[in-house]
């Protein structure tokens, strides 16, 4: 027997290996990748989750999710009271996490008493990352939101190029980042992607891999922009990221 066949032997535990069809919870809960790769498909929009990615789901929120073979994923619930930014908040790989998970598996509980520390250790990792340190929110226009969301999973591309084919003019799309936003597109998406990184940093994460979840080439790219932006001197930034940018 393949050893990813292993998975399916245990008939209660098999959708790890292999997925499920579309359904929803009434509690939020993470789309966690032990292993491989996973799609998931959520509120009519597609996310290609890796190895160690991490997805964050509010309550309510139809979902599907697809498993490459040889993959594994684990879908806990959270406490009520852990709800995301928004009702489908990509996390990327964020190291507190994966530490959490890891543990989890090796240890396996099973009992509601037995899980629930563990549910309190995602928690409170959760709730450290969650605050925005740049405020910044979707736009509410169906088409302009579903472009500032391909912009962040693809920010080498231009905003004429997202607008071509979303099928409106960069100039349209400038307007209603402004009206709705208070942003023009360019500062919001690097707000936004900045965002990305502190949440990386925060979780446990270091300044090279914080820059590379985010889109950055370079930390180096990363630490100007911060600096830009926060006010917070490259220097302190290099010394202690998230110590320097906590004050704030």
């Amino acid at each position: 027997m393949p050893v990813t066949s292993l998975g399916t032997v245990v008939a209660e535990n098999a959708i790890r290996f292999l997925g499920h069809d579309t359904h929803q919870h009434d509690e939020p809960h993470l789309i966690y990748v032990a292993s491989g790769t996973a799609r998931l498909t959520a509120d009519g929009e597609e996310w290609r989750l890796g190895r160690h990615e991490a997805l964050w789901l509010a309550p309510r929120v139809p979902h599907a999710l697809r498993i490459e073979p040889g993959g594994m994923a684990l879908g806990p619930f959270l406490d009520p009271a852990d709800q995301p930014r928004c009702r489908v908040q990509p996390l990327g790989v964020v190291p507190a996490i994966v530490e959490v998970m890891t543990t989890t598996l090796g240890a396996a509980p099973t009992t509601a008493e037995q899980v629930e520390p563990f549910r309190q250790a995602l928690g409170r990792v959760l709730r450290g990352i969650s605050r925005q340190y740049f405020p910044v929110v979707l736009p509410a226009h169906p088409a302009v939101r579903a472009l500032a969301r391909e912009a962040l999973r693809t920010p080498a591309e231009t905003l004429e190029q997202l607008s071509v084919r979303h099928r409106m003019s960069a100039r349209q799309v400038q307007r209603v980042f402004l009206d709705e936003t208070g942003l023009p597109f360019t500062r919001w998406r690097n707000r936004a992607r900045m965002n990305a990184a502190v949440e990386h940093l925060r979780g446990g994460g270091e300044l090279t891999a914080a820059a590379r979840a985010a889109g950055y080439a370079t930390r180096a790219g990363l630490l100007r922009a911060l600096s830009r932006e926060s006010g917070v001197p490259v220097s302190a930034l290099t010394t202690d990221a998230v110590g320097a940018l906590g004050g704030r």
